[in-house]
């Protein structure tokens, strides 16, 4: 064994992280949001919460994350993504999820993804096209249906799925290198 430290300090030196920190912004809150808030945290990401409903707000409570009062697509579109965020619909509800993907598709977010099953996914990815303008392009950057396929069934267990995909794209693997 080597007597030599893992780590070694010098006190002349400073790491600063230089770019956005990874951010990950959640579209509505669903039974998914919490745990997969939690997990983003956990792997050091800066969560936001968009929600316009009031009801689903108060029953939200994950310390150190931000809460937005507005549709996901708003905040979306004021700026609020950057080449460090990842964008993910969690409420099966197209008023929230198809309208922040519309937004998403036009940012730098690295990965941008959407709760569903794949007949929903074909069935959302009809009505981009159709009443969102979406070309192929834009539709081929979201991920449909969201997350790694491990046959998650818990909200906890698709949460996991979904940020292990996040984490996977972010570090550059390939789907088919799993």
């Amino acid at each position: 064994t080597s007597t030599e430290p893992a780590v070694t300090f010098d006190t002349n030196r400073i790491n600063v992280r230089i770019g956005p920190a990874l951010r990950l912004i959640i579209a509505g809150i669903s039974s998914v949001t919490s745990p997969c808030a939690l997990f983003a945290q956990s792997l050091g990401f800066e969560v936001i919460v968009c929600d316009p409903n009031d009801d689903a707000r108060k029953t939200f409570d994950v310390p150190g994350v931000e809460v937005q009062a507005v549709l996901p697509s708003i905040f979306i579109a004021s700026g609020g993504c950057h080449a460090n965020t990842a964008v993910v619909a969690l409420t099966h509800d197209p008023r929230i999820d198809d309208l922040a993907m519309m937004e998403a598709v036009r940012t730098e977010a690295f990965y941008i993804g959407v709760m569903g099953s794949q007949q929903t996914s074909q069935q959302r990815a009809a009505r981009l096209r159709r009443s969102g303008g979406l070309t192929e392009d834009q539709i081929a950057k979201i991920v449909m249906p969201i997350g790694l396929n491990i046959g998650s069934k818990t909200p906890a267990e698709i949460a996991l799925a979904v940020m292990a995909d996040i984490v996977r794209l972010h570090r550059g693997k390939a789907h088919h290198e799993l």
